[in-house]
């Protein structure tokens, strides 16, 4: 055999049914390169067993005799082998508190850690990811929280047939009921009360992408930040409206200089958040857009107190957080959640949280494996990105020293620790783990 990987069961959720290698994947790797694959059972994942099996892969409860073994989500630390390599996705490059405990238990069994969300090509651009399927099951899911929200508020609308994406068989059948719900809309309209119904949409990248391919089976129509104040004059009840804010839309200079796109990205201090004045004409807010706490936040607690201060309710009904960064871009993101309880009413007079639709606030969606709603569809589309970096994974001594490590460049990059050490790109995550240390 030309080298061994394995794929371990995912225990992060018990509604995490994805996998970084789909039977289709394995047949090849078994027949066209001689490579060997461990599969650990479970009786959860999207693809059964016996499908591994027939492609040629071993089941192995075990996956010790493997040097290379692959995931999803997140390991409990006790579970990690030493001096194997783990290719997964980590959440600690931006020193994330609760997986440094996870992150040093690598360190200390000299484990190689490869993260496919530094998996890129020489431009930087990322080549693996789930992205489009969190906007797609983000989307899906807000959809269905808003039409419970208006329900709830004795607003009965076609959007209430509409269920959460892992309900779904398929993202095929999510989209015939969307689209069938669309058709509703477009014959009987909307109350009057919620004309305009308007979604924007933070970010263009690949989770936005999925966004509007589920709004694109509604009847919607487009426009733009700088129009909202005056695109609605003859708003109609039967469509809803969409908006997509890009960086210019967000921020502004604090000195009143023009914007300037590479300039934000290296120096966000310089730059505050316009944002507060688009926000209570959208009734839904799609947060697609990376954060981090250099950069100003999208909404605030202070401005959805204000907004709840008045007589009036508020237009806003539902934030789909597909960032879910807690008190991150969206301040009110207090948890993250599963898709079995997936959405809560944030009450911004007390900041305080309730599950559920009930409540003074918005509704927050803050599901972190919103892909996992879609596993068959996601799991296909990742095992189509992975599949040729899978060869030289396989290959790979990994323990030689880092400067030797013998590696695609996209999957070099991609190092976050190596035997045990963290790579030179990666080393300021140490200062993330003596702080969690000390706490």
């Amino acid at each position: 055999m030309a080298g061994t990987i394995a794929v371990r069961r995912e225990t992060k959720s018990p509604l995490e049914r994805r996998t970084p290698i789909t039977p289709g994947l394995v047949g090849r790797l078994v027949k066209g390169s001689d490579i060997e694959v461990l599969v650990q059972p479970s009786a959860r994942r999207v693809f059964p067993d016996n499908e591994y099996v027939r492609a040629g892969a071993t089941m192995a409860e075990n996956l010790s005799d493997s040097k290379v073994v692959l995931g999803v989500k997140e390991i409990p630390p006790d579970l990690f082998q030493p001096n194997t390599a783990y290719v997964f996705f980590s959440h600690v490059i931006k020193g994330q508190p609760y997986n440094m405990p996870m992150l040093a238990k690598m360190l200390e069994l000299g484990c190689t850690l490869i993260d496919y969300e530094k998996i890129c090509d020489e431009t930087g651009k990322r080549l693996i990811f789930f992205g489009r399927f969190a906007g797609l099951a983000g989307m899906i899911d807000s959809l269905w929280a808003l039409g419970q929200r208006l329900r709830r508020e004795g607003l009965p609308t076609p959007l209430a047939s509409i269920k959460q994406a892992h309900e779904y068989e398929s993202l095929h059948d999510a989209k015939v009921a969307i689209r069938k719900a669309g058709e509703r809309i477009a014959s009987e309209g909307i109350p009057d009360e919620l004309i305009p119904l308007t979604v924007g949409i933070a970010g263009y990248g690949n989770v936005a992408s999925g966004v509007r391919e589920i709004l694109s089976e509604l009847p919607t129509r487009e426009v733009k930040p700088g129009n909202l104040e005056t695109a609605f004059e003859d708003a109609s009840p039967h469509c809803l409206y969409q908006t997509t804010f890009r960086e210019e839309d967000l921020v502004e200079t604090k000195d009143g200089s023009a914007f300037e796109l590479q300039d934000y990205y290296g120096h966000p201090e310089g730059y505050s958040s316009v944002f507060d004045k688009f926000l209570p004409k959208l009734t839904v807010l799609m947060n697609c857009n990376y954060w981090d706490e250099r950069y100003p936040r999208l909404v605030t607690k202070e401005r959805l107190r204000a907004m709840w201060s008045g007589d009036t309710p508020p237009k806003l009904r539902v934030i789909g957080d597909l960032g879910c960064d807690v008190e991150g871009a969206v301040e009110c993101t207090l948890k993250c959640t599963e898709p079995s309880d997936p959405i809560y009413v944030y009450d911004p007079n007390d900041d305080t949280i309730s599950s559920g639709v009930d409540g003074s606030g918005p509704v927050v969606l803050a599901v972190d494996i919103l892909p996992a709603e879609l596993p068959r569809e996601a799991s296909e589309e990742f095992t189509a990105a992975l599949g040729s970096f899978l060869p030289a994974l396989a290959r790979a001594n990994f323990d030689v020293p880092f400067s030797e490590l013998a590696l695609p460049p996209e999957l070099l990059g991609a190092v976050i620790v190596h035997r045990g050490k963290l790579t030179p790109d990666y080393r300021y995550i140490e200062a993330h783990l003596s702080v969690a240390d000390r706490g």
